[in-house]
């Protein structure tokens, strides 16, 4: 099945703004455009339900509703239980709750594992649990490849390990690691899994549930929505970890690990990205329940990535001047492409962008990962980022202007 690319522009307001026109954006891995669906539910909630929610008034009661459809339809993409699915003020403000928890959770003598691979805020806040006395031990990535090697992992885990974290795509490297596989290496070792999906979730929202993890973290505004962390917590864990929430919510399994208020237009708003996922089902004669449609759309987004993605990595791969951080098969990786050139990346960005290509350079929290690789942070890596939206057209445009700038 082949993407209409017309179709899904059409339902990004951004691609008919005089100011966009002739810019072709490629810093999607910072933040993506956002869709008319979630944009007409928060022009909606702010004109019409701006009220405390869940009241019995009209206004309060379909606000509450709206707010209370985002979570269901989100959890039924996402193939889990409508109270395992949290919003929280963004993805590293939900790690921070959630490290706390397993703070007070764990036993003197007990360790967790991160990667050097991690987007600082997934792997920051866990790494301050040595702080508190807790063993931290670093999967390290492959410095050439930066790849993370599941024989390396398995030499880490023991009786002592209580967590696992790691991303489900590295914001840097690209390459998509197996989910599946670490977390059933992690959970026969007696652990939990938390994944950071930030990186993933953009080029199609994954079935949870049958991947397995315990946690599984990502953010909105990058999946087509408003500035908001989505948090799957699974049931079995979210009853067994300390409650963050008011006393008087801990029985409320999406309430537990999320003590400020929630943002409720915002929160109103995601469904939006529910709304798009169907429309796009929809325009494409994709059917069935709504985890079946929501991999269907996730295949048909990796399927036009992958597509566009190959002549990218095979261009940069060509040039002596470039090093190419991460696989350079497009089917392993998302589209996100990290460059270390001679020069800093913010300035080749800037380079680019007097040709009408919107990136950027640096070392985007990633600090550890470049180092491993060899990569000075403050010159950093240009960093070329896509998601389904994007047109053959722009990848072209993309590496004509990369050909001039390099």
């Amino acid at each position: 099945m082949t993407l209409d690319i017309e179709f899904v522009r059409a339902q990004f307001p951004a691609f008919n703004q005089p100011a966009l026109q002739e810019q072709a954006f490629f810093e999607n891995a910072g933040g993506s455009y956002t869709c008319k669906p979630v944009i007409d539910r928060l022009t909606r909630f702010y004109n019409e339900r701006k009220v405390q929610p869940y009241a019995p008034y009209e206004a309060s009661r379909l606000g509450g509703e709206e707010m209370d459809e985002a979570r269901s339809r989100l959890a039924a993409m996402m193939g889990v239980d409508t109270d395992e699915v949290s919003f929280g003020p963004s993805t590293t403000q939900n790690t921070y709750v959630l490290a706390n928890s397993f703070r007070q959770f764990m036993q003197p003598g007990d360790a967790v594992i991160v990667t050097n691979q991690d987007h600082e805020a997934n792997t920051g806040p866990w790494r301050r649990l040595a702080d508190e006395g807790f063993e931290v031990r670093e999967w390290q990535i492959d410095p050439d490849t930066g790849h993370l090697e599941l024989d390396k992992l398995e030499e880490l885990l023991d009786e002592k390990v209580r967590l696992v974290c790691f991303p489900h795509c590295s914001n840097v490297v690209g390459e998509i690691n197996p989910v599946v596989e670490i977390t059933a290496l992690a959970h026969a070792a007696g652990a939990f899994v938390c994944v950071d999906g930030v990186s993933y979730a953009p080029h199609g929202i994954p079935n949870v549930g049958l991947m397995g993890p315990d946690i599984y973290l990502f953010s909105a505004y990058k999946t087509y929505g408003p500035h908001q962390g989505i948090m799957v917590m699974r049931r079995a864990l979210g009853e067994t970890l300390p409650n963050q929430g008011h006393y008087f919510n801990a029985g409320s399994l999406y309430k537990r690990f999320t003590p400020a208020g929630p943002d409720h237009a915002q929160v109103a708003a995601s469904a939006g990205m529910a709304d798009y996922a169907d429309a796009l089902a929809e325009h494409h004669g994709i059917t069935g329940k709504s985890a079946e449609r929501a991999a269907g759309v996730h295949d048909l987004m990796r399927n036009h990535e992958v597509a566009l993605l190959q002549p990218l990595l095979d261009y940069a791969k060509a040039k002596n001047s470039v090093r190419l951080i991460g696989p350079t098969d497009a089917a392993l990786r998302a589209p996100t492409v990290a460059l270390e050139l001679a020069q800093a990346g913010e300035a080749v960005a800037r380079a680019l962008s007097e040709g009408g290509i919107m990136a950027g350079g640096g070392d985007f929290y990633a600090v550890r990962a470049l180092q491993a690789m060899g990569v000075d942070p403050e010159k950093g890596v240009l960093r070329l980022s896509f998601v389904h939206y994007t047109s053959k057209q722009e990848v072209d445009k993309l590496i004509n202007a990369l050909d001039r700038v390099l």
